[in-house]
């Protein structure tokens, strides 16, 4: 089987990655599993959440991203992310001012979340036509107080912040800037740049958990956000009716999307942030969200049978949830 592009499709990681996980270990309290974001470590009274994720297809701000890609998973469970180890793979002969553009934006994302960078790894890579940056990132808790993707019951409601495929929208706006200027104009593309900067749920995501109110949280990265709600599914044994017309997507996005005939649902979305939230609670998460200046919608339910993935569409329509094979950003690179 040739895999896509983008991420693994679930299958491979059941039937074979999830199946070599070395050793047992007791300190694993939460070890690998679909959907979710990361694992948790217990190290005496605390406990340690840490993830993982490269950042790749993004020639701009490629450092910036990985700092910040890396805490988005760690702020899914409640918790501040503290520490980042990241490796660099570098093209043969990358100059030095490639190394330290790259450190750079590291060092200005770990500041602006204050985040300490403790290691990792550099070295140029045979056979590499740009950058990769992976990176993995910690945060520390009193044990136990974290939620997990794996918490959303039947009858939560759904919320999204902010709007789908922001990070791809970003991404394309700054690649494709010459294909896209004479399409979308320099007003628009402008806007659609400057989406990096929304690029962080660090904020919304303990905001929400502070509320108490919060089930679950999944950082919706490649896939879109039609794949992140897919993966919390996935996680939390449930299925889900979301609505299409209530999922917000920037004017910025739609024409973007519009110009390379992808689909804003499956396009890479870091930025941002799905919360699985007790139905009787949810007005005042959305109102904690909102009152900090974050916008946030409900956009459906969680259900009972895992095997029902619905979206109504505006017409009223019901049909399934497309589940992205591959991320529409790898598309859309490829035009």
């Amino acid at each position: 089987m040739k895999l896509p592009a983008g991420k693994v499709p679930p299958e491979i990681l059941k039937g074979i990655i999830f199946r070599n996980l070395g050793t047992k270990r007791k300190e694993v309290t939460i070890e690998p599993s679909q959907g979710l974001d990361g694992a948790v470590i217990e190290v005496g009274d605390k406990s340690l959440v840490t993830s993982m994720d490269p950042i790749t297809g993004a020639l701009n701000r490629i450092g910036w991203l990985a700092v910040n890609v890396n805490a988005n998973d760690v702020a899914t469970f409640g918790v501040q992310p503290a520490f980042l180890s990241s490796c660099l793979l570098l093209p043969e002969n990358t100059t030095e001012e490639t190394v330290s553009t790259i450190s750079r934006q590291i060092d200005m994302g770990a500041k602006e979340l204050g985040i300490a960078v403790i290691g990792g790894h550099s070295e140029t890579t045979p056979n590499l036509a740009f950058p990769i940056v992976v990176g993995c990132c910690m945060g520390l808790t009193e044990r136990g107080h974290y939620v997990t993707a794996q918490g959303a019951r039947t009858g939560n409601m759904l919320i999204l912040t902010k709007s789908a495929g922001m990070e791809g929208t970003a991404i394309l706006a700054a690649d494709r800037h010459t294909q896209l200027m004479e399409r979308i104009g320099r007003a628009d593309l402008k806007k659609a740049e400057e989406f990096f900067k929304r690029i962080s749920v660090v904020k919304e995501a303990i905001l929400a958990f502070r509320t108490g109110h919060v089930r679950a949280m999944h950082d919706p990265t490649e896939g879109g956000v039609a794949g992140g709600i897919h993966e919390l599914a996935d996680a939390s044994s449930v299925g889900f009716k979301v609505y299409g017309d209530r999922i917000p997507i920037a004017v910025e996005t739609l024409k973007v999307c519009k110009f390379f005939g992808i689909d804003p649902l499956q396009l890479t979305a870091s930025g941002s942030l799905l919360i699985a939230v007790e139905k009787v609670f949810a007005d005042e998460v959305l109102e904690t969200l909102r009152n900090s200046g974050i916008a946030a919608a409900v956009i459906g339910e969680l259900l009972s049978s895992p095997e029902k993935r619905l979206v109504v569409r505006e017409d009223g329509e019901v049909e399934k949830l497309v589940r992205p094979v591959s991320d529409h950003l790898w598309a859309a690179l490829k035009r």
